[in-house]
């Protein structure tokens, strides 16, 4: 025949049978730790600005804007072989399909593209371009 269990409750006061109870089947007295845990809830309304935030989806919906307006910015013979294919930190990454298209644009189309960019979205969003064959 197993021991009976002691009470583990230590808190002030009288604790309800309830309390009593589950401390003995647990072994463990869980009033004070459920005390502590518990917080205010807290309004969606207050969640949000802190969660857009942490998430950073203000700078990945512009990454997505230049992406997708990217082929009515640019001329159409140059989107026929370079595409965007990413924006991080400012830096848009673009893959070109050959070396000669890629030339092609470093030499004489690079500036243009870079003003239309940041036109269309701000220095902020786009601040340089990185060409590569991809």
């Amino acid at each position: 025949m197993a021991p009976p269990k002691k009470n583990l409750w230590r808190g002030p006061g009288k604790p309800s049978a309830r309390s009593r109870v589950l401390t003995q089947w647990r072994g463990v007295d869980y009033d004070p730790l459920e005390v502590t845990r518990a917080t205010p809830a807290r309004s969606i309304g207050d969640l949000m600005p802190d969660l857009m935030k942490e998430l950073r989806l203000d700078s990945r919906r512009a990454e997505a804007e230049v992406v997708k307006v990217w082929n009515s910015l640019i001329d159409p013979v140059v989107t026929a072989h370079a595409q965007p294919a990413n924006l991080h930190k400012g830096t848009l990454f673009v893959n070109v399909d050959s070396s000669v298209w890629l030339s092609e644009i470093i030499r004489y189309r690079r500036r243009e593209i870079l003003e239309r960019l940041q036109h269309s979205f701000g220095a902020t969003v786009v601040q340089k371009i990185s060409f590569r064959i991809g």
